[in-house]
Formats: structure tokens, sequence, C-alpha cells
């Protein structure tokens, strides 16, 4: 099925706070799924198999543990944290490439490159084993087949746009991914009551007749 960008951000945001992640990274989450929809990826894929990893359960040891060298951690990267961590130092590419790995997912890397390449008014380019991306903030180029775990990625304030992807409007999920994404959004829903069911059932327990 088609779905409209927002709704495919709501329900991210929705799921990504259904696995177990703060809201702030939700909302990451939710805009960096709806980029690489934009993009032509499927961006719900993307988020349901991170999800199932189950990293928000203990994301601490998911998250780079010296940001003065190579960003590494006791177990695979988070590309949502890790992502954040890149907006944050965003400047630093103007120095030097910046190397990180292993990530998982490293797919949703790219959106937070191009939140660093909006900062710094330049392409950023993302590359891994198999895969090159340059992104300009707002479009996409890629060559390759991203992964679904990279040893190592190097991202560096470089490159440019010949053939970015056309940008879309919709999504169209796969229907796992995207019952995948429904299942964690279930978990932030509250929980009925008998009272909201006597008050979703219409009549109530008057009787005014």
């Amino acid at each position: 099925m088609s779905y409209a960008l927002n709704e495919v951000e709501a329900t991210a945001k929705r799921a990504a706070r259904g696995a177990g992640y703060d809201w702030g990274l939700a909302e990451e989450a939710s805009k960096a799924t709806r980029w690489l929809c934009a993009q032509g990826l499927d961006g719900s894929a993307v988020l349901a198999s991170l999800l199932e990893a189950g990293y928000a359960a203990d994301l601490p040891v998911h998250v780079p543990q010296d940001l003065q060298a190579e960003w590494q951690a006791a177990a695979p990267l988070c590309p949502l944290g890790t992502g954040a961590a890149l907006s944050d130092c965003a400047a630093r590419l103007q120095s030097a490439p910046l190397a990180i790995g292993p990530v998982s997912q490293p797919a949703m890397i790219l959106p937070f490159a191009a939140l660093a390449a909006r900062q710094l008014g330049a392409c950023v380019t993302v590359e891994g084993e198999g895969f090159q991306a340059v992104t300009d903030g707002t479009g996409l180029q890629c060559e390759g087949t991203l992964p679904n775990e990279a040893a190592r990625l190097t991202i560096r304030a470089a490159g440019s746009l010949s053939n970015p992807y056309p940008t879309c409007t919709r999504a169209e999920p796969e229907e796992a991914a995207w019952a995948v994404l429904n299942r964690f959004a279930q978990k932030t829903y509250a929980p009925a009551t008998e009272e909201s069911r006597r008050l979703g059932a219409g009549a109530g327990l008057s009787d005014n007749d």
C-alpha cells in the first residue's frame, strides 16, 4: 500500500517510542525514516529492522564511547544515537573525515549526514564497503548496495550530486516492515480500562427512556 509521508513519520515516531527509545530519539527516528522514504528508499523497512534488533533496551553500549577518536562501541553502533551525535559534531567534518563502526543499518545514518550537510552548506559523503552515498542535505545519490551492517563507515565533507534520486511524496513500505512498525507503535497506546470501554460503548449505563 501507499502511505503519505506524514503518516509514515507519525507511525515511525510511535514505533521507535514503543521499542524503548526516548521521545527525543523517537522524533529523530521519525524524521530520518521520512527522509529516506522521500529519497525512494524503504525507510520503514530500515527502521523496522533496527527496532527488532532491540538496541533501545541497552542503548549506552550501542553509542560511541569516545567522540575524539574513531567512533566505536562495545557492540554494533545504533544509527539513531550515533546519528544524533553526528549532527552535534557536524563542524568537525570540515577539518577531517570521521570513521565509525561497526554500525547497524547504515542507511539510517544518511538522514543525519544530510542534516550535517545542511549545517555545513556542503555535500557530505558516506562510504562503506560496497557503497558510496552523497547528499547535499536535500537530495541523495547512492552507488552500490546499502548493507544491514557496515564494519566501518567513513564520513567526510566532500562530493557532489550528479544524479540524485527522484524525490517521492508517498511511501510504499514492505507489508511485513509496516506491520512491525505498527506492532511497536501499539505499545504506546494506553490499555483499555473497564471505564473507557463503557464510555466507548455510546449509550452509557443510564436509561433516559
